[in-house]
């Protein structure tokens, strides 16, 4: 996985963010927290992987398409051996 992908799955993470994806503070908070551990130079690691999974299901059904950005992401990261 390339540096540049990874960056691009997190603005596009931020974008749906930013366009009114009605979430709960908590939930925001949450995402806001991953979202720069993920971007911050070696700061993923198995755990992050298992997080984004996490809240990958719990916005299943209510941002299917967050979901899916989030499972995108792991993915990349995935493929990086983290």
């Amino acid at each position: 996985m390339s540096e540049t992908r990874l960056r691009e799955l997190l603005a596009r993470l931020r974008d749906h963010l930013g366009a009114g994806a009605a979430l709960r503070a908590e939930e925001r908070a949450q995402l806001d927290k991953m979202i720069d551990a993920i971007g911050a130079p070696g700061a993923a690691g198995p755990g992050a992987l298992l997080r984004l999974e996490r809240m990958a299901v719990r916005f299943e059904a209510s941002h299917p398409t967050l979901a899916e950005i989030l499972r995108e992401i792991g993915d990349a990261l995935g493929k990086a051996g983290i």
